[in-house]
């Protein structure tokens, strides 16, 4: 249905001041604080986990050395989606208006909500990550406390009892990170680089990373989180995060959580012959998702 003057009336009359509602700034490009973003040629994407070797035996004297075997573990795929959106406006809405350009306010609005959906898409990753109807490639969610692997045994990448974000909460994670392995059981030097959380807990997180010293104490010890530098990218907020109190940890796992861009932001514009009207589109494809739960670290919050 087309946009025409009976939505419009207050456009085509002499005397209005100001038109308000679409001009507000937006919350951007926030996924690329948490997804590491490839271009895709294909209908979807898969990535495969695979498995290295064990720790080496010791070779007995005279003795046939040990073979050991690697395989494939888990597959993750990323199936991309078509987002679109559009609107028309009539011939005579558009003859009509007597104020500014009304094609130029409507594609600035359907921009705005293009943005906004690839952030509520990405952010959603996190937001579903400890859901079991969202499984990875390894079935399990992207934040569990029983990752399968093929000779490590379960592994997590969330606290065994939810915590909010305070100190204690946010130095068991580092420890928890640096004990994660591999598929066969080898340690791997994964690292916390950045804090991810809600608008409502930015000043916990400011206070927790930044603080000189301890914070909450009346002790004079330092902040060893900062000390340590434990978090070198700090923290970031994102605006699309839905549980007041859940935050995540991102590490420098390789493949960990990803976003693929299979055909980037097109718009469109055509007129109607029959019936004059202008028809205007944006469309993109992409795909947000994970492949390395390591990638990751999160509480749900208490």
């Amino acid at each position: 249905m087309a946009i025409n003057r009976a939505q419009l009336v207050q456009e085509l009359e002499p005397g209005l001041n100001a038109l308000f509602g679409l001009e507000y700034s937006r919350y951007e490009n926030e996924h690329t604080e948490i997804f590491d973003t490839e271009n895709s040629d294909r209908a979807f994407e898969e990535e495969v986990m695979l498995s290295g070797f064990g720790e080496a035996p010791v070779k007995g004297e005279g003795a046939a050395v040990s073979y050991d075997y690697a395989q494939e573990t888990f597959t993750a795929r990323y199936s991309h989606e078509t987002v679109a959106l559009a609107f028309a406006l009539t011939e005579e809405a558009i003859e009509d208006n007597l104020y500014d350009s009304i094609s130029a306010r409507y594609t600035k609005a359907l921009a705005r909500s293009m943005s906004q959906t690839k952030q509520v898409k990405a952010a959603n990753v996190l937001n579903n990550g400890f859901s079991t109807s969202f499984p990875g490639g390894d079935g399990k969610p992207l934040m569990t406390t029983d990752h399968p692997t093929l000779t490590a045994g379960d592994q997590a990448n969330e606290p065994s009892t939810a915590a909010d974000l305070n100190e204690t909460s946010l130095e068991n994670a580092m420890i928890d990170i640096s004990a994660f392995k591999d598929e066969r059981g080898l340690k791997t030097n994964v690292q916390a680089r950045k804090l991810i959380v809600p608008p409502a807990l930015q000043f916990v997180a400011d206070r927790l990373i930044n603080t000189p010293n301890r914070v909450g104490t009346s002790d004079n010890d330092i902040n060893a989180l900062r000390n340590m530098s434990m978090l070198p990218d700090g923290y970031v907020v994102n605006h699309f995060l839905t549980d007041t109190d859940a935050f995540f940890i991102k590490t420098d796992a390789p493949n960990g959580l990803k976003h693929f861009v299979r055909s980037p932001m097109s718009t469109g514009m055509e007129g109607d012959f029959e019936t004059g009207n202008m028809r205007y589109k944006a469309r993109e494809r992409y795909s947000f998702g994970f492949s390395d739960w390591r990638g990751i670290y999160g509480s749900p919050g208490a």
